[in-house]
């Protein structure tokens, strides 16, 4: 049961932050220590440690640290430092016809999240919250966990609602990764559709050391100094003010009794995450050389990522995560099924590489590092570079995506 008394009281925040700040650490720590953590990933063992300290009374379900610093600051800061890797000059030119498949995928992204909610829509028995988790699962499932952040914050989305999507999300990605690896071993794929990285992994041929080396190089220590801290807070900083101060000056521009056009492009233009999302693009693209001096901000920006992810999981009652979760598995899955469905088929018809399919839509599905981190165990170290960028373009495409959709279905 939920305790009206926890050990650590809600306005403990010294007390709060630490048990928060410690269990991201440790989530971290396994994940990146472990075989079986790295499977569940730290976002679901942050989310896990949260439920059970607030499920058995140590910390409480409700705090001003939750919702007035995490989800109103922390959020919102690290979208920025987290789009500062998405040069679009760069990406259009490096990733070629996975970039193709990608957003094909990311299509069906969008297609699947309205199928799925008139299926799933009957059963589950609330709307609203059901077009919040599609919107926040189109988000995640073109980009990555910072779109969820993005979307559960947006529209404003029920705390156990988004631990039950994260557990759903999670469990059926994990799953889906399984099958993507198994497609390319199984004799029907191979038959119809081209495999030269596969061939030249099987042939002894590929350069395996060049794959590790790439991964090696992207999770290094890297070097950061007082300096790279101190401007990659001013920027997010100023982003997300100068945002909001747009998508305010949009809403004032709404009439007070506006047609369903003018409904749609209030809430669209004055949203402060497409205005996060479209400077942070903006400043990546053209400012490629600037960003380029402003180290850790990938680092800085996963960090807060991960203390949304624990803070999601705190009013969770277990009971409910349970038992809403199947129904939101079926919608994630219903999802999946369809994104899959436009990569493949649009790799057969353009006669793509049956690997670009494989890693476009496991960077659709779950982002860039997951797909830089198939072609990697695969050996296809030539698809590593162009993984990791697409999967970054997902980022910038997931919120604006998210986005159309919470507004269409109603979230």
């Amino acid at each position: 049961m939920l305790f009206e008394n926890p050990l650590i009281a809600a306005d403990n925040t010294w007390g709060l932050m630490g048990v928060l700040c410690v269990s991201v650490a440790l989530s971290i720590w396994l994940e990146q220590k472990y075989k079986w953590a790295s499977k569940v990933s730290g976002a679901i063992i942050a989310l896990i440690l949260a439920m059970i300290m607030a499920n058995i009374g140590i910390i409480p379900i409700h705090s001003d640290l939750y919702d007035n610093v995490v989800w109103g600051i922390v959020v919102p800061m690290g979208i920025p430092l987290l789009l500062l890797q998405c040069n679009l000059k760069r990406i259009w030119k490096e990733t070629g016809r996975m970039l193709a498949v990608f957003l094909i995928g990311a299509v069906g992204t969008v297609a699947g999240a309205f199928i799925a909610y008139f299926v799933v829509k009957g059963p589950f028995g609330n709307d609203q919250g059901l077009a919040q988790v599609a919107a926040m699962m189109t988000g995640s499932y073109i980009g990555g966990g910072v779109n969820f952040a993005a979307m559960a914050s947006q529209f404003d989305t029920a705390d156990t609602l988004s631990a039950a999507a994260t557990v759903a999300d999670n469990l059926l990605m994990a799953l889906y990764f399984f099958v993507l690896i198994a497609f390319a071993g199984m004799r029907f794929f191979r038959k119809n559709f081209k495999h030269p990285h596969i061939d030249e992994v099987e042939s002894g041929t590929a350069n395996r050391d060049a794959a590790q080396t790439q991964a090696a190089a992207f999770w290094s220590r890297k070097d950061i100094s007082l300096k790279d801290i101190a401007f990659n807070f001013a920027y997010s900083i100023v982003v997300v003010w100068v945002s909001m101060m747009i998508g305010g000056f949009f809403k004032s521009l709404v009439p007070a009794d506006p047609n369903p056009f003018m409904d749609f492009i209030g809430k669209f233009l004055g949203s402060e995450y497409v205005w996060i999302t479209t400077i942070s693009m903006i400043v990546a693209t053209f400012f490629d050389k600037q960003v380029e001096k402003m180290h850790g901000a990938q680092e800085i920006g996963t960090y807060l990522i991960y203390l949304f992810l624990f803070v999601i999981g705190v009013p969770a009652n277990i009971y409910t995560v349970v038992t809403e979760a199947p129904w939101l598995l079926a919608l994630t899955f219903i999802m999946v099924v369809v994104n899959m469905l436009f990569c493949f088929g649009a790799a057969k018809i353009f006669k793509f590489n049956l690997e670009d399919a494989i890693i476009a839509s496991n960077a659709n599905i779950g982002g860039p590092t997951t797909a830089a981190g198939m072609a990697i165990s695969q050996g296809w170290s030539a698809l590593v570079g162009p993984a990791m960028l697409v999967g970054v373009l997902g980022y910038v495409i997931g919120n604006y995506a998210g986005t159309f959709v919470g507004i269409i279905l109603g979230a």
